[in-house]
């Protein structure tokens, strides 16, 4: 345990302890996630690819780190930041968070003033930001003058599948495949979370997983019953490839999407995508359903979201979020597209937004 420095973008820094791996220059967009539980899932989310995440409840790790917990192979988060570890025993099992950040390589700092650090970024934005020793701070701002920003970076390639994996092993303690399959999806894989496949398997629907290199020549060798695009990291402006996909196949087969897949349909359908200040990332954001009137909660990671004034005459703003009024979901009955920006899987989270996936296979009917 040494001392550690944050240094944002634009100067600002905090201090903290050292934990996890070795902390060795590594720098991120930062932000801060509200949730309480869930660090286990937060962390191996791959959205978090290329971001220092901060954690704003005041003690993480009292409950472990459960095998069956992850939402992909590992941690995918750059660092954590969190105010203060807990180092106490933990259920049989399990392991400690310092000890699976020391297992993944993934440095962490605490003893930071999480409350001010979170103050600062909602007031100035979420920014990059680089974690280092104080014997290292020249080459530390160095390094973050010159590392890009979140809007530069494709970070989907470090996360997403090489090949085709049919109905994929999801590991101990998930969901499996189903024996008698009613529906059949193409999903190309952004980075998904496990949690996402496993409550399609729990309706009975297979997945054959895509690289996100995949074309349509190689979405309909599938003969799937609809084109799911997952979650992901980073500016969707900047996948070309993806939204060229969801454009070749909308109208064609029904073309769902959930956070970066939404937002890559909204590109696909004419609409444009905008940075947010400091994001949605958390498990409590209320979301209203336009045509039901039905207000629901809502476990939510993304720092862009829909243009609404971009949105063609023909997509339906199906869902919006309650607090700020921003696009939380569209659907167009006309081509048969429907998809949401937040994570109705809820890991970690609220379940009540799982009916989500039940209006998905309703429309493939």
């Amino acid at each position: 345990m040494r001392k550690a420095i944050l240094k944002l973008r634009d100067g600002k820094e905090f201090t903290g302890t050292s934990f996890g791996g070795e902390l060795s220059l590594q720098a991120g967009e930062v932000v801060f996630n509200t949730g309480i539980p869930g660090y286990q899932e937060i962390l191996t989310d791959p959205s978090y690819n290329g971001q220092i995440v901060t954690l704003t409840s005041p003690m993480i790790g009292n409950y472990g780190i459960s095998r069956e917990s992850n939402e992909s192979d590992g941690i995918k988060a750059t660092a954590l930041i969190v105010r203060k570890l807990y180092r106490g025993p933990v259920m049989p099992g399990r392991i400690s968070l310092d000890e699976f950040m020391k297992a993944n390589g993934i440095p962490g700092i605490e003893d930071l003033d999480t409350r001010a650090l979170t103050l600062y970024l909602r007031n100035n934005g979420s920014q990059n930001g680089i974690l280092f020793y104080e014997e290292n701070r020249k080459e530390a701002e160095e390094c973050l003058a010159s590392f890009p920003l979140i809007t530069e970076r494709d970070l989907i390639d470090g996360v997403s599948v090489k090949s085709v994996m049919h109905d994929p092993d999801l590991g101990e303690g998930s969901a499996k495949a189903p024996v008698h399959p009613v529906k059949h999806i193409a999903l190309i894989d952004y980075g998904v979370k496990r949690s996402i496949i496993s409550c399609l398997y729990s309706r009975g629907v297979s997945v054959s997983l895509l690289p996100h290199t995949a074309s349509e020549e190689d979405v309909f060798a599938l003969s799937p019953d609809a084109l799911f695009l997952s979650n992901g990291p980073g500016d969707p402006a900047l996948l070309e490839d993806a939204v060229a996909l969801a454009r070749a196949c909308i109208g064609k087969i029904p073309v769902q999407g959930i956070c970066l897949g939404h937002q890559i349909i909204t590109l696909a359908l004419g609409g444009r995508t905008v940075k947010m200040k400091f994001g949605h990332h958390g498990s409590n954001h209320p979301v209203r359903d336009n045509d039901t009137g039905r207000t629901f909660v809502t476990a939510q990671n993304h720092g862009f979201m829909a243009d609404r004034s971009s949105l063609p005459s023909s997509v339906r703003i199906w869902l919006e979020n309650a607090n700020d009024n921003s696009v939380e979901g569209i659907y167009s009955t006309e081509e048969n597209v429907r998809c949401v920006q937040f994570h109705p899987e809820a890991a970690p989270g609220p379940e009540e937004a799982g009916s989500i996936f039940d209006t998905f296979l309703e429309a493939l009917k």
